[in-house]
This record gives C-alpha cells, sequence and structure tokens, in this order.
C-alpha cells in the first residue's frame, strides 16, 4: 500500500510540473528575462563584485521572490567568474546558488514563469560545484537537470540550451558525449532566433554566435563562422557580451 501511495505521489508531482510548464505566459516569461538580464551573463568582475553586493543588500531589506531569483544568479555568476581566481574568497557560492535555486524550484508557490531562469541556473550551478569539488557524479547530474531544463521551457527561453551549451564546450575533450550537446544547442538558439528575432536579447545571441564559430573551426565552416563572427561583434559595441572573444578569434581565422 504504501509503495502504490509513493508511486502516486510521484506521479501527482510529474503532471504538476509538465502542467506548469505548459501554462507558462510566454510574455510574462519575456518580463522577468528583462528584469533579471542585468545580473544574466556579467563578464566585468568589478561589475559583478558591486551586483553581488546589491543583490544581497536587496534580499535582506525584501526577500521576495524575485530578489531571491537575483541573488542565486548572481551567486552563479559569482561562483563562474569568482571563485575559481580565488582559493578562499568566493569559494562556496556555487553551492550557494544551487540550493537557493533548488529550494525555490521545488516551492509549489513558485511563479510558474521564472521557473526557465530557475531550472537553468540551478543545472549550471550543479555543474559548477561538481568543478568546484571535483566530484564527476554531480556532473553527471547536472546534464540530467539540463535535460529536464531543456526539454520543459527551451521553447519559452534561450537560457536551458544556452547554459547547458555554456558548459559544454568547456568540458575536457574526453567528456566528447556531453560536449557535442555545445553544437546542438547553440544552433537550435540560432535556429529559434532567425523564426524569432525576439527569441533571445543581443547579449545571448552575441555570445552564442561566437561559441558556434568557436565550436566549427574548420575550414568546411569558415566562411559561416566568419560571417557569425561579424554578427557577434556588430551586436556587441561596448565589449559586454562575445566581441572580444569573437575579435581574437577571427584574428586566428585570418591567420
Amino acid at each position: 500500500m504504501r509503495h502504490k501511495l509513493f508511486v502516486l505521489i510521484l506521479i501527482t508531482m510529474a503532471i504538476t510540473t509538465t502542467l506548469k510548464a505548459r501554462e507558462l505566459d510566454v510574455s510574462k516569461v519575456k518580463i522577468y528575462e528583462h528584469v533579471l538580464s542585468d545580473v544574466m551573463e556579467i563578464i566585468d568582475t568589478a561589475e559583478l563584485k558591486i551586483k553581488l553586493n546589491n543583490a544581497e543588500h536587496q534580499f535582506q531589506q525584501n526577500p521576495s521572490e524575485i530578489n531571491k531569483v537575483r541573488l542565486g544568479i548572481v551567486y552563479h555568476e559569482t561562483a563562474l567568474n569568482l571563485a575559481f581566481f580565488s582559493k578562499t574568497t568566493y569559494k562556496g557560492y556555487a553551492k550557494k546558488s544551487f540550493e537557493q535555486l533548488t529550494e525555490l524550484f521545488n516551492s509549489p508557490s513558485t511563479t510558474p514563469e521564472l521557473l526557465p531562469f530557475i531550472a537553468s541556473y540551478r543545472a549550471s550551478a550543479l555543474a559548477l560545484v561538481s568543478a568546484e569539488t571535483k566530484k564527476l557524479q554531480l556532473l553527471g547530474e547536472a546534464f540530467s537537470l539540463f535535460e529536464d531544463a531543456v526539454e520543459k521551457y527551451a521553447r519559452f527561453s534561450y537560457l536551458p540550451e544556452f547554459l547547458r551549451g555554456s558548459v559544454a564546450e568547456n568540458l575536457p575533450w574526453f567528456f566528447f558525449a556531453k560536449r557535442r550537446s555545445a553544437n546542438q544547442d547553440f544552433q537550435a538558439i540560432i535556429n529559434k532566433q532567425t523564426k524569432d528575432p525576439e527569441y533571445a536579447d543581443w547579449k545571448i545571441i552575441s555570445f552564442t554566435y561566437w561559441a558556434w564559430a568557436n565550436q566549427h573551426q574548420g575550414k568546411k565552416y569558415r566562411e559561416q563562422s566568419l560571417t557569425y563572427l561579424e554578427k557577434a561583434i556588430s551586436l556587441d559595441p561596448n565589449y559586454k557580451a562575445g566581441r572580444r572573444k569573437a575579435e581574437e578569434l577571427k584574428i586566428l581565422f585570418m591567420k
């Protein structure tokens, strides 16, 4: 009897999660995307430190749902851009991000339109925990979370595929099975952007064009790669996204 009850609970949870994904209001997802855009993909470390202090202060003053999401994302960016260059100061931020976002993900009261952000950054944060702790099992779990996020939310947001592709492209060569998803993910974003120019913002598309070219450095793809690099550069006049890396790769190609 207990076994049947447990199975019933699992089925109910799965149905509830699926319904949440189906009921998303795309216009609301876009609003949250705009609200959160300033804390996503921060490459300026000085700016990131300011964002970290501000996000923590805002959450202390007002521990609202959106401020909790912002803080979880900022913790992720801190782990990605600061923790690996510091022996002590910024260690543990990947775990902080994962725990913060997991609490939101598991809460039945979480706004459904925030789930694409929460699920995607939660998976990426776990991948960062794996890198920091050198526990490969966690990397496998992170990609399972990515798979779930892509299946449920990629049609509403670029984040599941963008973050999975970003993690995959930085893995060592012997993770070739996981690295393949980088090609698929960045191409999928480009395809969706071609059909709907509002699918992703300029910052993400700039990074995506560079990432695609970086994944296709062979002569067979040279012309297309150079076209994408030019687009990555033109979209980012102030060096806030993929321009610097795109210029470096373009010089390498021209040689």
